[in-house]
């Protein structure tokens, strides 16, 4: 597969170096990408590089994962307007492995093919530096003009800028520079990768090692993703999309993908999925047709699931996809684990009753009217039954009087009480 001709049509060049492509072509090539350690978990923000990682693996070539546990410790001036926090060796050594466990999904670390994913750690040979030593053997082969020259630095240095830049954000690049430099020297990693606002501190890397070494290095940057409207990609009104089940569900996840623009989707799919070219086409074609299916989002939403977590989540995530809509059943919520079950369920009215109160048995009328507030009333319960708009676990309550019992429990501990079509009660018991 040829890299770059896969990432042009994909949509996911943006900055190349004269001479990669015929690099790339005449010889398997390391390439490296760097991964902030901020958190223990990647979210849909980083995706991205990870796509291109991804392909550069499948196209035969060596990818390397590096982790900043050094430049986490000073913060990447590019693309920001203020110094972000700094994190102590133990938690950037804590964030690692939850990133490689993420990242295991997506490349090949362990079998024995020639090109199989490295991760490193940038911390284990900038530790090694003292500053007079940094100064020395880095700092004199770049000027500060060349720096300055760069739009990361120019942006907090100017007129807008609230508090200026620190000199710890200003030498960054040459920190990445450094790193660049390292692997070129004992991996023979001659290719760098990353979004379009790491031009600036990728090609100071490539120059530190023409400077130093008269060595010859290269690079590619893919886009900035935004939505359809300008704004920021991954980003919902609860944070961040999290690629880790435990901070972001598997169904929610999925939810994210499924409620995309189409216009969005068209995009996306080229760049979140490994489809081809003649595979997507001919989805777009019929998305056209009847883009009130939603065939496109629904796609989309599958490949990326079942990369990023598994098959199994992404069934369960469309058979709780299917509840809110009423083609859910009984057998579907017991199935349901407790996670999802409250992802789906997530800001519900919900009561708590002793569970003693279903040991012996309690009508629903008393359940729901005495024990719990999900009606005022029984009068207003025995209306809304005799014309078949309440359910307990989607299954129809024809009888106010029905007695429910410790085995009608979901999980041992929910009942589902739904009115009408939309409108969903729980009963906790505690």
């Amino acid at each position: 597969m040829n890299f770059v001709e896969e990432l042009k049509w994909r949509g996911m060049i943006h900055d190349i170096m004269p001479g990669t492509e015929e690099l790339l072509n005449k010889e398997i090539t390391t390439g490296y990408i760097g991964f902030d350690p901020t958190s223990d978990s990647l979210h849909i923000g980083h995706m991205v590089q990870v796509m291109l990682l991804v392909h550069f693996q499948r196209s035969g070539h060596i990818p390397v994962a590096l982790i900043g546990g050094a430049t986490g410790m000073i913060g990447d001036p590019s693309g920001k307007s203020e110094e972000r926090n700094l994190l102590d060796e133990k938690t950037l050594r804590f964030n690692q492995e939850g990133i490689k466990k993420q990242l295991s999904k997506f490349l090949d670390f362990q079998s024995d093919r020639k090109n199989r994913a490295i991760m490193v750690n940038n911390y284990d040979w900038m530790k090694e530096y003292s500053y007079l030593g940094f100064i020395r053997d880095i700092g004199k082969h770049i000027t500060v003009n060349y720096m300055m020259a760069k739009d990361s630095v120019k942006k907090r240095l100017g007129s807008d800028a609230k508090e200026g830049m620190s000199y710890t954000e200003f030498s960054y690049q040459l920190v990445q520079g450094t790193d660049f430099l390292h692997l070129y020297e004992k991996m023979g990693c001659r290719f760098q990768m990353g979004g379009s606002d790491q031009w600036g501190n990728i090609v100071t890397g490539t120059e530190l090692i023409r400077r130093k070494t008269g060595g010859e290095a290269f690079a590619l940057t893919c886009p900035l993703i935004t939505k359809a409207d300008g704004s920021k990609f991954g980003k919902t009104e609860s944070g961040n999309v999290w690629l880790d089940p435990e901070k972001t569900s598997p169904y929610h996840f999925y939810q994210f993908w499924l409620n995309v623009s189409d216009n969005d989707a068209a995009r996306y799919i080229r760049i979140f999925t490994l489809l081809t070219k003649e595979e997507i086409e001919t989805l777009v074609a019929q998305h056209n047709k009847v883009p009130h299916e939603r065939m496109l989002q629904k796609r989309l939403a599958e490949e990326v699931t079942v990369m990023a977590h598994s098959r199994e989540d992404l069934e369960s995530a469309i058979e709780a996809s299917q509840i809110l809509f009423g083609k859910g059943t009984t057998e579907s919520l017991r199935k349901m684990n407790e996670s999802t079950f409250f992802s789906v369920f997530e800001g519900v009215p919900m009561f708590d009753i002793k569970k003693e109160i279903l040991a012996d048995g309690v009508s629903f009328s008393s359940l729901c009217a005495e024990h719990s507030q999900v009606f005022n009333s029984k009068g207003e319960l025995r209306r809304l039954v005799q014309g078949g708009g309440v359910s307990l676990n989607k299954i129809k309550i024809e009888d106010p009087e029905l007695v429910i019992k410790l085995d009608s429990l979901l999980n041992k501990k929910y009942l589902l009480v739904q009115k009408g079509k939309k409108n969903y009660f729980l009963i906790r018991t505690v």
